[in-house]
């Protein structure tokens, strides 16, 4: 009896969880003026609209089939708003917004959806204890890969608004806070060790396909930066000539730079001989301290015109989460669960803070600000581990983007939310993509 109360609690509170989901996207919606809703603030991806109708699509067609037998009642938008997309080698989407419903019509299915999907779920997991006959999937997992989808979406929406006009966007929050002064970025040393990577099978835990089978990887001593990449220190290899040094830069690196005339950080902005930076509803002088914003291949540039290189995965993962008696933490500072002594993440706020404003948050190596205020590039390929299986419900998920071209990032940003900054978790993107929330430190 202990026991099916456990379950029902931990049912309980994914419905709590969804809903709270539900409400943070919701709240982003709400920062587009109603004539911005069907614009393109990224070229490389969606419509606005598309977002209000894909998540609701998203869960809809994960949980009606698997958990609750519901039918279709427009099959049309439940293909319509399935898929997302990350175009490579140029291509660009090409549809116009005639080509989308009505903003009404979107908001009308998204409540369709809810109310069914509530209903169905409520009395599943609450009332008939989540025995769902026959079918394959726990209830646990696909909520849980529901919430998560969701809150992912969450910060792709918030990089996306990030690009729209500020004219564009209702204002919220106050003025960011500006910092002065600077710390030296030292190198420290890890001694070598091993870097325990991935999630066991044998663990009652949820985690996406990617992030199985845990595996230890033996890692040689190596020096890594203290802090991330600071904008100050970024803007030495921009007016060094950096991205006008052609040594600097891969082949393929160098063509997409000259093609795409990338000559600075999407988030800078050139104004009168200096620079300004972007944030999500002001432009402010560029903050010297906060982490700079680069696509990995002008990280992979910096990193060069240094000497230095970036960090693999398994490097990363040892400083974060290593200690020098061989043991691993679950977080860089120890156990206990993030909270906001401890990093700039979990939508506490809408930009960066300084690289050394959570010094109660340092690895035990002493390696400063490794979770949130920034996603951190690897030279890692996004691939799988050993032991990898795909979501048989979610082929594609990891499976279509293990093909060279993408990178894996770690640490997650200020819009990453807690529940994400597991130490298995895994991002990716593509090497040119300049506008996540996503910075680099350098190894020797």
């Amino acid at each position: 009896m202990l026991a099916a109360s456990h379950h029902v609690e931990i049912r309980s509170e994914l419905l709590q969880r969804l809903t709270a989901a539900r409400s943070r996207t919701d709240d982003l919606f709400e920062l587009v003026k109603p004539e911005a809703l069907y614009d393109r603030p990224i070229p490389e991806r969606h419509r606005i609209i598309f977002y209000i109708g894909h998540l609701e699509a998203f869960d809809w067609n994960l949980l009606r089939g698997r958990l609750l037998s519901l039918e279709s009642f427009h099959p049309v938008h439940d293909h319509l708003f399935a898929f997302g997309i990350d175009p490579v080698d140029g291509g660009l989407p090409t549809d116009q917004p005639a080509d989308w419903p009505s903003v009404s019509e979107v908001k009308n299915y998204v409540k369709l959806v809810r109310a069914a999907l509530d209903s169905g779920l409520e009395d599943l997991l609450l009332h008939r204890g989540g025995q769902n006959g026959s079918r394959e999937f726990p209830p646990d997992q696909l909520l849980n890969v529901a919430i998560e989808h969701r809150l992912m979406h969450a910060e792709t929406l918030s990089y996306m608004l990030h690009q729209l006009p500020l004219e564009r966007k209702v204002r919220r929050g106050a003025l960011p806070m500006m910092t002065a002064g600077s710390s030296p970025n030292r190198m420290i040393d890890i001694p070598g060790g091993t870097a325990t990577l991935g999630l066991s099978r044998d663990r009652d835990a949820f985690g996406w396909d990617n992030e199985f089978d845990q595996h230890a990887i033996q890692v040689p001593a190596f020096s890594i930066d203290e802090f991330e990449i600071r904008n100050g220190e970024y803007l030495e290899f921009v007016n060094a000539g950096g991205y006008t040094n052609r040594s600097l830069w891969s082949d393929a690196d160098w063509e997409w730079r000259e093609q795409n005339n990338v000559s600075h950080p999407a988030f800078w902005k050139p104004n009168a001989g200096h620079w300004d930076y972007e944030t999500m509803f002001d432009r402010i002088p560029l903050p010297m301290e906060w982490p700079v914003y680069v696509s990995h291949a002008e990280a992979n540039a910096y990193a060069r015109w240094l000497g230095k290189r970036l960090p693999t995965e398994a490097q990363w993962h040892r400083a974060a989460y290593g200690t020098s008696a061989g043991e691993q933490r679950s977080y860089p500072w120890g156990e206990e669960s993030p909270d906001h002594r401890r990093g700039n993440f979990d939508f506490h706020d809408w930009d960066p803070t300084p690289v050394s404003a959570f010094p109660q948050g340092r690895s035990a190596f002493g390696v400063a600000d490794m979770l949130g205020n920034g996603w951190e590039w690897t030279s890692t390929p996004f691939e799988p581990f050993p032991g990898f299986e795909p979501f048989p419900f979610y082929l594609g998920y990891s499976a279509n983007f293990f093909d060279g071209r993408h990178y894996v990032m770690k640490g997650g940003s200020a819009v990453t939310a807690a529940c994400m900054l597991r130490s298995s978790f895994r991002n990716w993107f593509q090497s040119h993509y300049q506008y996540v929330y996503a910075g680099f430190r350098c190894v020797d």
